[in-house]
């Protein structure tokens, strides 16, 4: 996974939630601390995604900051780039380039104005789905041994909230109550009863 100095991520020893903000914050609070304590177990969440994030915090805080940085620029293919245009492989059955083909604009245009349309269309419900997977990957990680988290997962997939918080209740706080935010969004449209 690639990691932008700005991504917003969190970081934890354990049970307890040590630094939340920006991954250059982040790395710098949680490099402070491990001068203090040697061979502790930190993890680094993204905060959109729960995927973890990679940090080699042996060094100088300097030799850790360049080790996050991309090494050499990326290379830009084709496009726009000052458009954020970035060019990639799709494969498709010839009738599918065909139908492109005759659409005002060409391929890349008939694309884009369908994935516009379909962001507007299913927005909520993708919103929904990557909220339920952040949340279950983030409580894989740091609740699969807890109490009540195989019905806790249950109860996210469902979109019973009321449930879920009660589930999570007995959990740590910094574990319950990041699980909590990430899971959120997928109960947005939930009934009245789970609420």
């Amino acid at each position: 996974m690639s990691t932008t100095p700005d991504q917003r991520c969190t970081a934890f020893r354990g049970h307890q939630r040590i630094a939340s903000g920006n991954l250059l914050q982040v790395i710098l609070e949680v490099k402070n601390l491990l001068k203090d304590v040697e061979k502790q177990q930190i993890l680094i969440f993204d905060d959109v995604t729960s995927k973890p994030i990679d940090v080699d915090f042996r060094g100088s805080t300097e030799a850790v900051l360049e080790r996050l940085s991309p090494a050499s620029p990326e290379r830009r293919g084709p496009g726009r780039p000052r458009l954020g245009v970035v060019a990639r492989e799709v494969t498709l059955l010839p009738r599918h380039w065909d139908w492109l083909g005759s659409q005002p604009g060409g391929a890349s245009v008939a694309l884009r104005r369908l994935v516009d349309e379909a962001r507007r269309t299913s927005g909520a419900r993708d919103q929904k789905r990557q909220a339920q997977e952040a949340a279950y990957r983030f409580m894989s990680a740091m609740a699969g041994d807890m109490p009540g988290y195989e019905e806790a997962t249950r109860a996210l997939f469902a979109g019973e909230r009321r449930r879920f918080d009660a589930l999570t209740q007995p959990w740590p706080p910094d574990i319950r109550d990041h699980a909590r935010q990430l899971a959120a969004p997928a109960f947005r449209d939930a009934s009245p009863d789970n609420i």
